[in-house]
């Protein structure tokens, strides 16, 4: 007898979840315990096991799609068994994505009645509609970074099809059928939300523009009118006498269509900007004056004329413009939400760091051993956490929750903004295991090749601006976290030790405390706990 599968709940706050990957397929044999899809919640990725036998007969929720947790994920009963009366009959929690599924079954419509668009009921033999994927449990939208096919070229299981920018990292995106890339619904830096049009693969020749103009999912379209458009770089150019307009146009690089997009490899882009090109000057020497690598290396900036005996300015005034990136987009977002919805207050400390330093040049004396203040600070604050649970609480609509573990987010800056990897059980990790995993994730950080199970889950953070030299500042809570640690720079100055003036190292630290679950008092016995590992470090070593 037939079994309907709903969207199970893998976690306490799992309230939706998304299928990142089937990994059976309409008409494949199930055995219990075998993986049928990695769906996504709120916080990873996670296989969903079956607990029936049979053959999977119906697929209620495509990869990319998200779904309410008990809604229809799937059917599995025996082969060639009658469904209809489950689709048609099933409960309302799973109802939404029957009718949807149940729709192309429809055959005996009046003919006089006008037909649905293609994409609303069936695709032709052979055509998969790719929608834009969710990457990461933040991402509402992603951006086409790359397209590694274009349309005509074959496409095996398992090709890669895209490099998709999310708010986290740019991540290769494989595709899950064979074919030929019939329709590509995004250029290269154009962004869509997730579920919305990305590619159509087919056997080859097959007609697509009705689905391509057609195709809606719920809650999305394949319609990108919307959508922030490529990089664009815009000039204004001041030039004073009709000879200099004349010699500066004269070889200007055909790279911009009309409409004032430049046609750039997103290799080449990163190059120019790390060499402070303009690539407005430089001819692109690749498909279509497509600028790429090699123009960059070969370029050489014109030099300047000027009129004999008489002064004339070449300058131009210009300036470039650029569509904001996932991860700037979602680092506004949460940031502001957290600022205007969690009452912030904050408390300022000043640290003596003469026995840290000791302590640090004496336990780097070990041969391969080298660990940072970083490390101290993210070691003693994970040991106070431990004695100050408040501080290391979530807050949610409907409950506070204490953790027992300490999950530490370090912030780390990277081109496009920041990314927080975490340290999970900090307070159990010894200073070279913290050294060696925050330097790890530091450098795939800026590579852009950190995991999003990598940035979930801290229940505290700390940020630190020291190594830039600055002395003191104040961050912006991660939430749901309770606080977040700011922390300065080690500064000689002079100090008061038993009455006297002496030279004397000290840093000063600032946590910012959500007062919805932390109180004053609780903020400031938690910064004495720290106070206390800090200041005398050996005690983090008992």
């Amino acid at each position: 007898m037939a079994e309907i599968i709903n969207m199970p709940r893998l976690s306490d706050t799992m309230e939706e979840g998304t299928v990142a990957t089937w990994l059976k397929k309409v008409g494949d044999k199930v055995e219990e315990g075998d993986i049928l899809a990695e769906i996504e919640t709120d916080k990873a990725t996670m296989e969903f096991e079956s607990f029936h036998e049979g053959v999977l007969l119906h697929i209620g929720v495509q990869e990319g799609e998200t779904t309410k947790v008990d809604k229809l994920l799937a059917i599995i009963g025996e082969k060639d068994e009658d469904i209809s009366t489950l689709l048609n009959g099933a409960n309302d929690s799973a109802s939404e994505v029957q009718e949807q599924a149940a729709a192309p079954d429809k055959s005996e419509a009046p003919q006089n009645e006008e037909k649905a668009p293609a994409s609303e009921t069936e695709l032709p033999e052979g055509v998969t509609v790719v929608t834009m994927p969710r990457l990461s449990d933040t991402m509402e939208e992603g951006t086409v970074a790359t397209w590694l096919k274009k349309v005509g070229d074959t496409v095996e299981e398992g090709d890669i099809l895209a490099e998709i920018e999310t708010d986290k990292a740019t991540m290769e995106f494989e595709s899950f059928q064979s074919g030929t890339l019939l329709h590509v619904g995004l250029n290269e830096g154009e962004s869509a939300k997730v579920d919305a049009l990305l590619a159509i693969i087919g056997p080859k020749g097959t007609d697509v523009s009705a689905i391509a103009n057609n195709f809606k999912i719920e809650g999305a379209s394949a319609k990108i009118e919307e959508t922030p458009k490529p990089v664009e770089i815009k000039k204004e150019t001041v030039v004073s006498s009709p000879k200099a307009n004349n010699e500066s146009t004269k070889n200007q690089p055909q790279t911009v269509t009309s409409n004032g997009r430049l046609f750039v490899s997103p290799l080449a882009k990163k190059m120019a900007e790390e060499k402070g090109v303009n690539l407005s000057q430089v001819s692109g020497s690749g498909e279509n004056g497509r600028i790429v690598k090699r123009d960059i290396e070969n370029f050489t900036p014109s030099a300047s004329t000027t009129s004999v005996g008489k002064f004339v300015p070449t300058g131009q005034e210009d300036f470039d413009e650029k569509a904001n990136s996932q991860m700037r987009k979602v680092i506004a977002k949460r940031l502001a939400e957290s600022k205007f919805t969690a009452p912030h207050y904050y408390l300022n400390v000043e640290f003596d760091m003469e026995n840290a330093i000791a302590f640090r040049q004496q336990f780097n004396s070990i041969p391969d051993t080298k660990i940072s203040y970083n490390d101290m600070i993210v070691k003693a604050c994970a040991l106070a956490l431990k004695q100050h649970p408040q501080v290391n609480s979530q807050w949610f609509a409907d409950k506070m929750r204490l953790n027992n573990h300490v999950h530490i987010g370090v912030a780390v800056a990277v081109e496009d903004g920041l990314v927080v990897p975490v340290v999970r059980f900090a307070n159990e990790q010894t200073l070279p295991q913290i050294g060696s995993a925050v330097k790890d994730y530091a450098g795939r950080a800026r590579n852009k090749k950190l995991t999003p199970q990598e940035m979930e889950g801290s229940t505290f953070t700390i940020s630190n601006l020291g190594m830039f030299g600055i002395d003191s500042f104040t961050s912006i809570i991660n939430q749901p976290n309770s606080a977040i640690l700011s922390v300065g720079n080690i500064v000689e100055k002079p100090v008061v030790k038993d009455g006297k003036i002496v030279v004397g190292h000290t840093m000063k630290l600032c946590l910012a405390c959500d007062h919805r679950t932390v109180d004053g008092a609780t903020g400031a016995q938690f910064l004495q706990t720290l106070k206390g590992y800090i200041e005398n470090p050996v005690t983090m070593l008992v």
